[in-house]
């Protein structure tokens, strides 16, 4: 499911986001695990922003 913290990424954060899940998956993370992780990382930076 996509949500608002996710869909309103800039090219320049969707490329970091890429690069932070490659390099999970290169320390042996599993792909699945790699997105869910850096996705709740996405939210809750969008989550505390929010707050401010």
């Amino acid at each position: 499911m996509l949500d608002s913290a996710l869909l309103g990424l800039t090219h320049e954060q969707q490329q970091q986001a890429v690069e932070k899940i490659q390099a999970l998956m290169a320390q042996g993370i599993a792909a699945g695990q790699a997105i869910a992780m850096v996705a709740e990382e996405l939210r809750q930076q969008h989550q505390d922003k929010e707050q401010k």
